[in-house]
């Protein structure tokens, strides 16, 4: 990325973030330029976006993921939080950018991900992450991460019940599942009520935003887990994909 190339994204960034009400640490956004150029560059020998240019992956990828942090309805400040199929790190990655006081914990299922973010963590100095190599619905089953999160957060690209089944087993209760959706999402957010409450939570009030400088918004789907996961659940994903709950 040239130098009027990276002036104008930490421009964007900037505005965008002060559009949301969010004011960066010191380096933060440094930190964020860095992390979409690693981003963009290993896209080129391995699949971790559609979006290639680096306005695009500002706005779409992290402001985006930015927003959870003004839309959560809680303090993710010394928070624990697990991103479950973080894929390319979002929005775990941009939270902890943004918000160095939380614990960190990706999880995903293809090992050359989880070994890029790893190395995207260290050249960017942070602390506190976690970076595994998992199938999430095995690795809930596990002490120490089941029941055992104040926050899960995810991007993936699965059915709202499915996605319950998936995340809200780490989260302990009290705490909180936040499901990154498209504003049309009504119809299966309505159809995971019943895996809600199967899996000890609690549907909040969705919230939908606007990302800064877009005419793109998303939703915020909020889960409270009222009461840990019963035994049994999560399935495994070939039972999960089949019969959701």
């Amino acid at each position: 990325m040239g130098t009027a190339m990276m002036e104008a994204i930490k421009t964007l960034l900037a505005q965008g973030l002060r559009e949301m009400g969010l004011t960066p640490p010191e380096g933060a956004v440094d930190k964020l330029c860095r992390y979409g150029e690693l981003l963009l560059e290993q896209n080129q020998v391995m699949n971790l976006t559609a979006i290639t240019d680096p306005a695009g992956v500002t706005q779409l990828h992290f402001l985006d993921s930015a927003a959870v942090l003004t839309h959560a309805g809680v303090s993710l400040a010394g928070k624990s939080v697990v991103d479950v199929g973080t894929g390319a790190g979002f929005p775990g990655m941009v939270l902890k950018i943004l918000e160095p006081s939380l614990s960190l914990t990706l999880v995903d299922s293809l090992g050359k991900r989880v070994h890029w973010l790893a190395a995207v963590c260290e050249a960017l100095s942070l602390d506190g992450v976690r970076c595994l190599h998992a199938r999430a619905e095995e690795l809930a089953l596990e002490p120490g991460y089941r029941d055992a999160f104040d926050i899960a957060a995810s991007r993936a690209v699965a059915a709202f019940p499915a996605l319950c089944e998936l995340c809200l087993p780490y989260v302990k209760p009290g705490g909180v599942f936040l499901a990154m959706k498209s504003v049309d999402s009504a119809e299966e957010t309505a159809a995971g009520e019943t895996a809600v409450k199967r899996l000890g939570g609690r549907l909040l009030d969705s919230i939908d935003y606007q990302i800064p400088g877009t005419e793109v918004s998303h939703r915020l789907v909020r889960v409270e887990k009222a009461a840990p996961t019963p035994k049994g659940l999560p399935r495994s994903w070939g039972k999960i994909k089949k019969a959701p709950l």
